[in-house]
């Protein structure tokens, strides 16, 4: 049976294998009707104004920080991650939620443009419009921090939504759009499908004005080319190999703190989490003795250091990864290629491994490391540069931070810290290459989200015409005139 025909889906404690409850498995149809709601009420929601959005808006935000420690509880049974990460990552999205609201209004506002001597009798103004109808793919590794980005400053810039969350997180996608309802003014503002893979490509394929997708970027290729055949806009946020660069001015044991954190946490699921250390040959011993002597008191489990593998088949592409660098002479400092353990994985790290291993090449998206040795910065700057994805990484150095940073093919980059870039609310979030584009967060989150619109009218008439046949011959010298005299 397809996966379509299916009318409910099971979620999962990807710990325990526990069947928690299922959901409805959207189809066509159901998504199709949703959206016209979303469109249905799109008018109401825009006529509500900044403020009042933002009142709606700032209820959302205090429901949820009230009931954080329910959605944190709902987190940790559908991805595995222990409650106090999910906590975490909660408190990043209420965060985000609450900056969209506040400022919504002074960086959407219209602004008025300068004319021009030739146009002097015009007046110009540039606004900003919300698209209307936004439908948001979300993933399962932060299932609320992530589509937050997307839903929170989609909702401030005056669109409507309709979320289709992962089907590995589909409690926690309804939950966020139960709570909505109970502060909204009325319904069909944030709407929420659940599903498998097919009501994905539903959404992508229904009367949406714009997708924000979050994934693979393999999923995401597929995502762009369907919204290209309506010529609608996207914007995709995919994976990462992020570098971790340590120079040998750095704080070593900081960075080896820091950078195992960015590697396990989550157990590695994390698109902007560490997968590759290239360390100054100055500073490799003492960082690889700090790193390997705490990554072994890391220990997977129910509430231990990190949670499973959310997705089964995730644990098919670590085996690879450590199997082929083993098989081309890494060294492991931590683990092995027995470290999988489903559907658990132990912590690994691996040492001089070849450049061409799919550990260095591909994301792994599990709690695994690479640490090769540099000479200087500059190689490894063009060892980091050396991959298809350019999302996120990690510098540290006490003097060269910033000048290693500014060459760096990535949307985002952490000088003397790991991932800061995700919690500030003011600075852009996403990548370049195949780690997708378009940016949420920030001022630019909030422009992501509305097109902009130029309005021009007159503000006097003048006696000579220049949009018209009956232009003159003495028309036409003063244009030509007036530029020779503007411009030589």
């Amino acid at each position: 049976m397809s996966t379509q025909a299916l009318l409910e889906f099971p979620s999962h404690n990807p710990a325990t294998g526990e069947v928690l409850t299922s959901y409805p498995n959207a189809n066509q149809a159901d998504v199709d009707a949703a959206v016209a709601r979303a469109h249905a009420s799109k008018q109401a929601w825009q006529a509500l104004g900044f403020k009042g959005r933002k009142k709606v808006l700032d209820k959302w935000t205090s429901l949820i920080s009230e009931r954080m420690g329910e959605l944190a509880d709902l987190v940790a049974l559908e991805t595995g991650k222990p409650h106090s990460d999910a906590a975490l990552e909660i408190s990043l999205a209420i965060g985000h939620l609450a900056w969209a609201a506040k400022h919504a209004e002074k960086y959407l506002a219209p602004v008025n443009r300068n004319p021009g001597l030739l146009m002097a009798n015009m007046k110009a103004r540039v606004e900003r419009a919300p698209y209307g109808v936004v439908g948001v793919i979300g993933p399962w590794n932060y299932p609320v921090f992530t589509p937050m980005g997307s839903i929170a400053y989609s909702l401030a810039a005056g669109n409507t939504i309709v979320f289709k969350p992962s089907e590995y997180t589909p409690g926690v996608g309804v939950w966020l759009g139960a709570t909505f309802a109970e502060v909204a003014p009325f319904p069909d503002i944030f709407h929420v499908v659940t599903g498998l893979s097919t009501t994905g490509v539903a959404l992508t394929q229904s009367a949406v004005d714009k997708i924000a997708f979050t994934g693979s970027t393999r999923t995401a290729k597929k995502v762009a080319a369907t919204a290209a055949e309506r010529m609608i806009p996207v914007v995709l946020e995919c994976g990462g190999k992020d570098p971790v660069i340590i120079d040998r001015d750095a704080n070593v044991k900081k960075a080896a703190e820091y950078a195992l954190w960015m590697a396990m946490s989550n157990a590695g699921q994390t698109c902007i989490g560490a997968e590759r250390v290239y360390v100054h040959t100055a500073v490799a011993d003492e960082f690889i003795r700090e790193i390997g002597a705490m990554a072994r008191e890391l220990h997977p489990g129910v509430n231990k250091s990190y949670g499973p593998a959310t997705m089964p088949s995730q644990l098919n592409v670590i085996q690879s990864h450590i199997d082929d660098a083993a098989a081309k002479g890494a060294k492991f400092l931590v683990g092995g290629t027995d470290s999988v353990h489903a559907p658990f994985v132990e912590p690994t790290i691996m040492l001089d491994v070849p450049e061409d291993s799919t550990a260095i090449t591909e994301e792994t998206f599990g709690p695994t490391l690479t640490i090769n040795r540099v000479a200087d910065m500059e190689e490894a700057v063009r060892l980091s540069n050396a991959t298809r994805y350019g999302l996120g990484a990690s510098v540290w150095s006490k003097r060269n931070g910033e000048k290693i940073a500014s060459q760096l093919i990535a949307g985002m980059v952490s000088i003397n810290s790991v991932i800061g870039f995700a919690g500030i609310a003011t600075v852009p979030f996403g990548g370049v290459k195949d780690s997708g584009y378009g940016r949420i967060h920030g001022p630019e989150g909030l422009h992501e989200f509305t097109y902009l619109r130029s309005v021009v009218s007159e503000r006097f008439a003048i006696p000579i015409a220049f949009t018209t046949f009956k232009r003159t011959k003495f028309a036409d010298r003063m244009i030509t005139g007036l530029t020779r005299l503007l411009h030589k």
